[in-house]
Order: structure tokens, then sequence, then C-alpha cells
């Protein structure tokens, strides 16, 4: 082969190699669908990331990311729900530089500064189902109806108690953080509507689990020890549902301490058809997920849809009870992310 060949031969080679080398970067670019063709990147993260609340809006996500054709990379602490263990994985992705970044806070304050240095860097954020204090600099807030789930959860444990004017109640609220801004506004929503209908009802305590169900359990079998005529248990989220559910059953007191509980998860659903749970309060992780997800993305590629994002969304709860039909009850109960 002459010279000529040769050098023919070796240009060829490297294009070759090179488009290779393009088509795999491109795959990994994306999470396997609909196109866009600029390669972002969302990072997710939340709380504790192995709660069914958090799995279910992992599949959001994951559906609109496939959609949109963008790589979704989904990540927090597994069990604990709390600032120490969330921003180390938070300045763990950022040093990444995702083109985007949906963050859970589990703190309004204490992770405002890394709110503040994701923008900073010129990375858009949206915050979902709790946020920062100061959101001027974020893209969009997206939540559930806090206040009016903690609303609810009152009038569903007046009614379960058999409410009267007169006499008193006592009943605590299972918690998995004293500053996160959906246990803030449920409480404050709890607290109102019993000030405002039922001021027979006594909050005698209140304790915290990190979303963790083991410290949840530990919580209430002291309460029931202190308390012996403890009415009623508001667990004000899935965690504390479990936790609170487990004790109940074990000391016997199934339908006879009433237990309202947030999040549909499939097993607090299926101990509701037992008449463990008086009520739980549904709310749409898996919407919640998606429009994140879809916020960041219009951000991102600037579309003539980035203009109707809104700043702040709040999504309706749901309350399950024992007479809601059975299709409406398969219809909210959380779909877990398989992986």
């Amino acid at each position: 082969m002459n010279s000529s060949r040769r050098t023919t031969a070796a240009v060829l080679a490297v294009l070759s190699v090179a488009a290779v080398g393009l088509t795999a970067c491109s795959s990994a670019g994306t999470a396997g669908g609909g196109g866009g063709g600029d390669d972002l990147t969302v990072a997710f993260v939340v709380g504790a990331s192995s709660d069914p609340f958090f799995q279910a809006m992992k599949v959001g996500a994951e559906t609109e990311a496939k959609a949109q054709g963008v790589k979704l990379t989904f990540q927090g602490d597994a069990t604990t729900y709390s600032s120490a263990t969330q921003i180390p994985v938070v300045n763990q992705v950022l040093a990444t530089s995702p083109d985007g970044l949906v963050l859970g806070p589990t703190d309004p304050k204490a992770l405002q500064p890394v709110v503040d240095r994701a923008v900073s860097k010129g990375i858009p954020v949206v915050n979902v189902d709790t946020s920062v204090d100061d959101l001027d600099n974020v893209v969009s807030f997206i939540t559930g109806d806090n206040g009016d789930g903690g609303s609810k959860a009152a009038d569903a444990i007046a009614n379960a108690i058999g409410y009267t004017n007169g006499t008193t109640y006592s009943v605590v609220v299972g918690l998995s953080s004293a500053t996160s801004t959906t246990n803030v506004a449920r409480l404050d929503g709890f607290k109102d509507q019993i000030a405002a209908k039922y001021p027979g009802i006594e909050i005698v305590a209140t304790g915290y689990s990190e979303s963790n169900p083991a410290t949840a359990n530990t919580n209430v079998n002291n309460w029931l020890t202190a308390y012996p005529d403890l009415a009623g248990i508001f667990a004000i989220d899935g965690t504390n549902a479990s936790g609170a559910a487990s004790a109940l059953q074990a000391k016997g007191l199934t339908g006879k301490v009433a237990l309202v509980g947030y999040d549909a998860y499939k097993t607090n659903v299926d101990l509701l058809k037992q008449g463990v749970f008086t009520a739980l309060i549904a709310q749409d992780p898996a919407q919640e997920g998606k429009l994140a997800v879809r916020s960041i993305v219009q951000t991102l590629r600037k579309d003539k849809a980035a203009a109707e994002i809104k700043q702040a969304v709040t999504l309706p709860n749901i309350i399950i009870d024992k007479n809601t039909s059975a299709a409406d009850i398969e219809k909210y109960t959380y779909i877990e992310s398989a992986g």
C-alpha cells in the first residue's frame, strides 16, 4: 500500500472511532426517550430516598425524564431525613455540575446556602415537596396542600373519637422533622383546626423520627405508656404512620386509638382496610416529580413553555377512609420505584 492510501485508511479509522465515541456519549446523556438532543442532566435530591413517598416521586420523575430525553440522577440518604445527611449528598451532586437541580430540602435554612451556590453556578433549581426560606431565585416550588392536610387530619380524628364539646381528649403528633416545611405546615393546619372546631382536643406530646419507622414506633410506645387514655395519633408522614401502626398492633389497640396518617403507602393502605388506620391523607408524589423535572427542562431549553412555569404549585390532598371506594383507593395508592 502506498503512503497516500495508508494515510487515507488511518484517517477513516480515526473518524470511525470518533463516531462510535460520540454515539456512546449521546446515549449516556439521555434517559432513553423523546429527543431534544441537548444531553441535559437533571439531578434530583430528596431526604430519605427509600421512603415510599420519594420512591413514588422517583417514578414520576423518571417518566418525565424519559419523555423529555434527558438524563436523571436520583439521590438522597437511604434512610435518614436530616440536613446533616442531605447536605453532603447535594454538595457531591453540585461537584458534578448538573444542568439542573430538583431538591426537596430537609431544612429551609440549612439548605439555603446550597441552593444559593447552585444558582450562582448557573444551575436552575426547583424545590419539590419542601422548600428553602428564600424562593426568589428558585424556578418553582411544587408541593401538596399541607395546611389542608393537617386540617383534614383534625377532622378525621375528631370524627373517629366521637368528639363532643365539654369532653377532653388527649392526642399526640409524630413528625420526621421540626423544621421541614411540610411537617410545619401540617402541624399548623392540625392545630388551627383544633383551635377553631375542637377545643377539647389537647396535643399532649410531639416527637420526631427523621423518617425512621423504628424511631416512630418507639415514640408511640412511650406515649401509650405515658398517656393510657390516649384518644388519637396524627402521624404526619408515611414513615411515622408505619411506626405508629405497628405499635398499636403490638399492643392490641387497633381501633381503640384513632390513627390518622399521611401518605398512601401500599402497606399502610392495606392496614387501613384492616381498620388499623382511621384515615390516610394521600398526596400525589408522582405528579410532583413529573412537574419538577418538566419545569427544569423547560427552563434549560428556554422554550415557549418556560414562560408558563408557575413559581408556586400546590396539589390537592385526598383523604382515604373506610368509605372510600375500592377504585379510588387503588387510584391514590403510591406506585413505588422498582430500583
